[in-house]
């Protein structure tokens, strides 16, 4: 459990806004749970927030961003979303490395050195995990054509489009794996027990329910 002084105002905000852009309901357990604190310390937190024009808290518990809160937690993502992507094609660090350090970075940016990052890099494009600055709706996502692993057809041929990249060591997991961003992996199974077996180039695995909703895939050969 992470000490409430280490979780920032920018933390809370993004998390909200994140949990909305995949078409969550956001409770005070959801940012509990994902931002690894205890439920007192997220109740100190939104009442600060509410009481600073950040957040709405509805008579049913649902919180949700105000414009400002938005505006706020938009800048904080974007931040995220220019360091990732600096880590990895400026310094060259792995994908499934860079989470945590822009989690760490990202309230240290000044906007001279944001504006340098835009200048350099775009905000448009994808992560190094192939995500937009906000994460599209599953709802989106499957008008697109993608579906994720964990209800992807049995003997198809997929390449993995995005992955979810809240939880570093997921993230790390998948790798050890051998599972990553535009790698390429054949279905052989959805199972009984809610796993799914998979054929990778460096031999079969199985992955629980949990780690194949993180996936996000795309058939290679589409209408064939």
């Amino acid at each position: 459990m992470k000490d409430a002084i280490q979780v920032s105002k920018e933390n809370y905000l993004k998390a909200i806004l994140e949990a909305e852009a995949e078409g969550h309901q956001v409770i005070p357990a959801t940012l509990a749970h994902w931002l690894e604190v205890s439920a007192p310390a997220v109740t100190m937190a939104l009442k600060r927030l509410r009481r600073d024009g950040f957040v709405e808290i509805r008579e049913d518990g649902i919180v949700r961003l105000t414009e400002a809160g938005r505006e706020t937690a938009y800048r904080t993502a974007l931040r995220h979303h220019l360091i990732e992507r600096m880590l990895t094609e400026v310094f060259g660090m792995a994908w499934y490395e860079i989470h945590d350090e822009a989690e760490r970075l990202e309230h240290a940016v000044s906007p001279a050195f944001e504006a340098k990052l835009k200048e350099k890099l775009g905000e448009g494009g994808a992560c190094p995990h192939g995500n937009a600055v906000l994460p599209v709706t599953p709802a989106e996502r499957k008008s697109r054509g993608d579906v994720p692993l964990s209800e992807a057809r049995a003997g198809e041929r997929y390449q993995v489009i995005s992955l979810q990249e809240r939880d570093s060591q997921l993230l790390l997991f998948l790798h050890r794996m051998g599972i990553g961003p535009n790698q390429h992996l054949r279905v052989l199974s959805q199972n009984y027990d809610q796993t799914v077996s998979i054929e990778l180039p460096a031999g079969n695995s199985i992955l629980g329910r949990p780690a194949a909703e993180a996936v996000w895939l795309r058939l290679e050969h589409p209408g064939n």
